[in-house]
Parts: C-alpha cells; structure tokens; sequence
C-alpha cells in the first residue's frame, strides 16, 4: 500500500484537516487496510456545498454504522445545483468536512456519478439520506445503479432518518447569488407550483420518437498560442498545441435529445469519400440511429476554429464546405428518405444549418408528412441573409435567436415582442416560437397567450457553439407533448446554461443534469 497512512491523523491544527483529504485511489487503499484490520468502513457522498445541521446528523449516523467514515465530494465541474453553485468551491468543501471530528477521511469526486468511487472505496455501509430511499423519488435516477455497486462488493446502503434540510433551498432563501429579476421570477414560479410541474413535463416525452433532418459539421478546436506579429506581415503568429474533432451540427443536437426520448433517428449527408462513416457513428448515442445519404464529389462539412488555449478565444474560423444548389438526383434521394423517415415520428426537428441540405423541396416534404415539425433556420457566416426562417412558410414550432429573427422580420430595432408579434407570426403559419436572446435570457411566444420573457439563468460562459441546438433539441418534444410555453422555455434556459459551459461538443445535455438543475434553481 506503500506510504499512505491509514491512521486517521490527530486534528490538532489545519495541517491535519488537510492531512486527511486524499484521492479516491487512496481512500480505496487505506478501506482496504482497514477491513483487513475488521473494521467497518461507511461512505457518504454528496455535494456538501453549505454544510448545515442536517449533514451534521447524517455523517454522525454514518459514525453510528461504521468504524471509518469517509466522505466524498462531487467536484465543481459535475455540480448541477444552477446558476452560482457551488458556492464554495471543490477545494474549501472538502476542507471544511476535513475539519470535522467525526469525518476521518474526505475524497474529490472527479466523475460525474458515485459508482466509480463505490468500486473503489468498496464501503461496508453506504449512508444516503431518506430523500433517496424510494427509488420512484430519486430525480437523479442513479440509487438503484448505487445500490448495485455497494452490494456487488459485499456492502449495504443505510438511510438515515434525521432532520433535514436542503442546501439548494437555503442558497436560494438566503444567499443572494441571482440577480434580483431572476430572484423574484424564481419565486414566481416555486410559488406557482412550478417545479412539479416542469419535472412532469420532462417525464412525459420520453417514450417519444423523435427525428432530426440536417446538416453533420465536423468542428474542428486547433488551439494555440499566441507568438505575436509576423516580422513582414499584418497578422498574429500562433503555435499549434493541440487539436479536437467533434461530431457537431444535426450529430450533436441528435445527442442532447437522445437522453430524454426512448428513440432517435439522424437524416443527413455527408461527403462522398472525405470523411470515414465510422467518426460519426462512434459519436451518437446508443438510442440514436444514423441514416447518412452520401454526396459525392462533396465534402462532408466541416468548421475549423483556432482557438487561444487557456482562455478559449476564438481568433478565426476556416470553413469547408460545398453549399451550391445540389444535384436533382441527390436531392431526390434526399426528400425520399426524409419522407420515410418522418412519417410516424412523434418529432421532426428540421436543424437547418443553410450548407445545402435542406432544399424547397425537402421543406415541402417536412411540411407535408411531418406529426410535429419543429424547425431552427440558422443564419451563420456561411449564408448570412440566404438561410432565413421565413423559407418554412408552416411549423409547429420555432426555435431562433433574435439576430435571425430580426433578418427574417427584416426589422432592426423594434422590441422583440413586436418582432415576434407583427413579424414573424405575420409571414410564417406558427402559433409556438421561442426566440433565444444570449444574457437577456429567451421570449415564448404563443398565440394563445403572446410573448412573455423568461430572463437567462447563467453569465458564465465557456463556449456558445452548440447551445441553440441543445434549446431547440430539447424543447421541441416539451412543446409537442403540449407544456405550456413558458415552461418549455424555461426547461430550455436551463438546458442552455449547461451547455455553454461545455467545450465544443465534449459532452451532450442529458436528463439527469437537467433535472438537477431545475430542481435546485426552485427549491
């Protein structure tokens, strides 16, 4: 076990609290040594952000059952309690279970689930609280996956039955970590019985079919650093460190569904030869099935981003990419394959990226056979101007930022409710629309109750790419299984916060996150 102390050292100062928080490695050693020794080893884990009564009472519970307590702590990166959270970061919270006297060992969790340190740690006893006992009430879903861990290595899970608090909601009555709009729109909705609700919702699309048609972009992260200005030239000279590749456009958007609906399917194209099929699907999730029609003599396309490394900054963007008008017969192919695809589905989602895909004709074809058609138009800087909304003259529902919104209303400086309102429901048969506005947070609009605002739930960005997709993705089922739209742009708010913390398409959206997320802002 080499040189890792397995006695728990003497709290007589902060070196020792220090002392006693180790990785999930070590920790897996030393319960080793210690029930070679017979004693009974009992885990807690948790985000343990702000340290109150009710985890007081749970850790010494978790002292009654076992010899050797240890707790483990989600780190910052996988905390999904809203906007601000953790207060306190990975480093103070397990500082401060440290320094408790009844704590004799703490770990950082750098996994988004608890299952990887249970096959670690291998506990005699896993204490959870009795907010967890029922499965059916479990928003994260994992307790039974937990459970099975704990047993495969011999060990049971405890629940405690004390008081109990919850942090989030404590955050949320005292801590003024939101600013006063969104504190008192939160309130509004906890007060309308919103959070219920919204969960309900969540439930009520996964058993959904759902099928997106559009473009696969490959983007491409080159990051570098900056050298400085070429001796002879007028530009900046970069040194390349590193480079990823991710399956984005429909491919990414199909990937942030997937998670909430049973099935998914992908109609798209991809270049003739240029690059391997193989890429792709190893890419999509396991409910999502990829029917690709091949162009040839095309390029699949693909987005090149040169990226300052550290601080994310993109400096400029190559594109390549083939977006004339496609030839009758590939064309053809394309409208007959969305016409089978769609017909049946609970869901078209039309992720419209303007790179030649998506023709009149494949409109025509969505409009006429689709159950449920949701539609994004981006414009970008492939198309700006060419790609605009008002091609689908009927949807069902529309998902587009207001600088799309602005171009196809051809209206530069009205309010955005009268864009909506005298624009856009104007010149295209929809009666739901939500129009996504960055830090200003998203309009609903319905034509049932008009435009409302749902102010943004984060101004922590780390990167934009994607996050229009993951609204629309996810939302598009919501308003098809009839939630109200302000419900659903608020459940899209909260997916986009999400998402704009992630880098590229490194990871989707999914379920669990989300519902943590929605719970904790409304607790």
């Amino acid at each position: 076990m080499g040189n890792i102390p397995t006695d728990r050292p003497a709290l007589n100062d902060q070196l020792a609290a220090h002392e006693k928080i180790k990785t999930i490695e070590e920790l897996g050693e030393i319960a080793r040594s210690e029930q070679a020794r017979g004693r009974k080893v009992a885990l807690c884990h948790g985000v343990f952000d702000l340290v109150h009564l009710g985890h007081i009472r749970h850790i010494q519970a978790a002292r009654n059952e076992g010899d050797v307590v240890m707790v483990t702590i989600t780190a910052d990166r996988y905390v999904n309690k809203g906007p601000g959270r953790p207060i306190f970061p990975e480093n103070m919270r397990a500082e401060m279970l440290a320094s408790l006297a009844t704590v004799d060992w703490v770990g950082i969790n750098h996994t988004s689930s608890a299952e990887p340190i249970l096959d670690t740690v291998r506990p005699d006893i896993y204490v959870k609280g009795s907010d967890y006992e029922n499965p059916e009430d479990d928003v994260t879903g994992k307790i039974q996956s937990e459970r099975d861990a704990v047993e495969r290595h011999g060990g049971r899970i405890v629940f405690t039955r004390d008081v109990t608090f919850s942090s989030s909601s404590l955050v949320n009555r005292y801590f003024d970590i939101y600013d006063p709009p969104l504190r008192d729109y939160l309130q509004k909705v906890r007060e309308g019985g919103g959070a219920d609700r919204l969960l309900k919702l969540i439930d009520k699309v996964q058993d959904m079919h759902v099928v997106l048609v559009g473009d696969t972009i490959i983007d491409e992260y080159q990051y570098v650093t900056a050298l400085g200005k070429a001796s002879k030239e007028n530009i900046v000279a970069t040194l390349f460190k590193s480079g990823e590749q991710f399956a984005g456009g429909v491919i990414a958007a199909a990937n942030h569904v997937a998670s909430f609906c049973k099935s998914v399917e992908i109609v798209t194209t991809l270049g003739g030869n240029d690059y391997p099929e193989e890429f792709i699907r190893e890419h999509v999730r396991p409910n999502v099935t990829l029917t690709p029609i091949r162009l040839q003599g095309r390029p699949t396309t693909r987005k090149s981003r040169y990226v300052e490394l550290g601080y994310l900054h993109k400096l400029f963007e190559v594109y390549t990419m083939d977006d004339t008008p496609l030839d009758e017969a590939d064309r053809k192919e394309i409208d007959r394959i969305t016409t089978e695809r769609v017909r049946g589905a609970d869901v078209v989602i039309a992720t419209d990226f303007g790179h030649g895909m998506i023709a009149s004709s494949t409109i025509d074809t969505l409009i006429a056979n689709s159950k449920f058609l949701a539609v994004n138009a981006q414009s970008n800087s492939g198309n700006h101007g060419y790609n605009l909304i008002t091609r689908y003259p009927r949807a069902d529902y529309i998902c587009i930022d207001a600088p799309e919104a602005r171009l196809a209303a051809t209206d530069k400086f009205s309010d955005i409710a009268s864009v909506i309102e005298a624009g856009l429901h104007g010149k295209i048969d929809c009666d739901n629309m939500i129009i996504t506005h960055g830090s200003f947070g998203c309009y609903p609009f319905s034509s049932k109750t008009g435009v409302t605002r749902v102010p943004a739930f984060t101004k922590t960005v780390v990167d934009t790419v994607g996050a229009g997709d993951a609204f629309l993705t996810i939302t598009a089922p919501l308003v098809a299984a009839g939630g109200n739209i302000e419900d659903v742009a608020f459940i899209g708010n909260a997916a986009g916060a999400i998402k704009v913390g992630i880098v590229g398409h490194r990871s989707s959206v999914e379920k669990v996150p989300l519902v943590k997320f929605v719970t904790a802002l409304l607790k």
